[in-house]
C-alpha cells in the first residue's frame, strides 16, 4: 500500500512528540527521565545511531523506521534536557540546522549555481572552512575524538583533503603504505615506536580506502562480518565429525579455514 505523506500531520505529530518528552521531564512524570542529564545519555545517542545504520546495511526497512525513531528520541531528550536547564530548546536545534542547510546550499536557496555533485561537495567544505576560519577555530579543531577511530581518521584526512593536502595518485599512497610498513619492520614488537608505526599504518590505509571513494568503516565491517560468517561455517564443520574447533591442530584449522572460503565463493 502506498503511503501518502500528509505534512501537515507530520508536523502534528512531532509537536506531539515533543510533548510526550516534556510530559516524561514533568515534575510529576517519569522518575527515570527526570534524573537524566546530557552525560548520562550520550551514549545512547551513539548506540542508537549504530542500531539504525545495521538497519540500513541489513536492508531492514521497518527496522530502520523504529530505529530512526530512537535516534529522534535521543535527539527530542537531549533538547528538553536543555530546555529545562534553560540552555536552548528544540525550536533552537530545528532553526540552526535549517539556517546551516540554507546558508550551505547556495545553489539552491541562493543565487549560485548548480553544478555536479563533487563541485557541491567542494563549495560545503569551503562553506565550512569559512565559517570556521570566521570563528577563529582550526580546521580540525571541532572533530569529535569520540568518533570511532576508523571513522575519525577519514574525517580528518578527508577536511584535509578539502584544504588541499592531498597525494597526487593511488600510487603515491600505495608507495606511503609501504614505507610505513618498512618502518614498522625496523621496530620492537610490542613497543611504543611499533604502536605509532601501526597507527601510521591504518592511517594510511584509511587514505588508500578514501582515495578509491572507499568507505573504511564499511569495509572493515564487512571484512568482520566476512571473518564471522567463514568461522561459523568452521565450527559446523569440526562439529559434523564430532570433533571442536579450539582442539583441532592449526593445520587442521587452516584446512577448514580455506573450505569455508572456497564454499563462499561457490556460492
Amino acid at each position: 500500500m502506498e503511503h501518502i505523506r500528509d505534512e501537515e500531520a507530520d508536523r502534528h505529530r512531532f509537536d506531539e512528540f515533543v510533548e510526550v518528552i516534556a510530559r516524561l521531564r514533568a515534575p510529576d512524570g517519569c522518575p527515570w527521565d527526570r534524573e537524566q542529564t546530557h552525560r548520562s545519555i550520550a551514549k545512547n545517542m551513539v548506540e542508537e545511531a549504530y542500531e539504525a545504520v545495521h538497519a540500513i546495511e541489513t536492508e531492514d526497512i521497518a527496522g530502520l523506521r523504529e530505529e530512526l525513531g530512537d535516534v529522534l528520541l535521543q535527539v527530542v531528550l537531549q533538547s528538553q534536557i536543555a530546555a529545562d536547564a534553560g540552555e536552548f530548546s528544540i525550536g533552537d536545534v530545528v532553526a540552526g540546522i535549517i539556517d546551516k542547510i540554507v546558508r550551505r546550499h547556495p545553489h539552491v536557496f541562493g543565487e549560485d549555481s548548480t553544478g555536479t555533485a563533487h563541485e557541491v561537495h567542494k563549495r560545503w567544505d569551503q562553506i565550512k572552512r569559512d565559517e570556521k576560519a570566521a570563528k577563529g577555530t582550526g580546521l580540525l579543531d571541532d572533530v569529535p575524538h569520540g568518533m570511532p577511530a576508523l571513522m575519525l581518521a577519514q574525517t580528518i584526512s578527508r577536511k584535509a583533503v578539502a584544504a588541499g593536502f592531498e597525494w597526487e595518485s593511488l600510487d603515491g599512497v600505495i608507495d606511503k603504505l609501504h614505507e610505513e610498513v618498512a618502518e614498522l619492520a625496523q621496530t620492537e614488537p610490542g613497543s611504543d615506536e611499533a604502536a605509532d608505526e601501526i597507527g601510521d599504518i591504518l592511517f594510511t590505509v584509511v587514505n588508500l580506502a578514501r582515495k578509491q571513494g572507499i568507505d573504511a568503516e564499511t569495509a572493515l565491517r564487512g571484512t568482520c562480518d566476512k571473518f564471522r560468517r567463514r568461522w561459523r561455517r568452521m565450527e559446523e564443520q569440526a562439529a559434523a565429525v564430532g570433533s571442536e574447533l579450539a582442539a583441532l591442530p592449526l593445520d587442521e584449522k587452516e584446512s577448514l579455514w580455506r573450505i569455508a572460503k572456497e564454499g563462499e565463493r561457490g556460492r
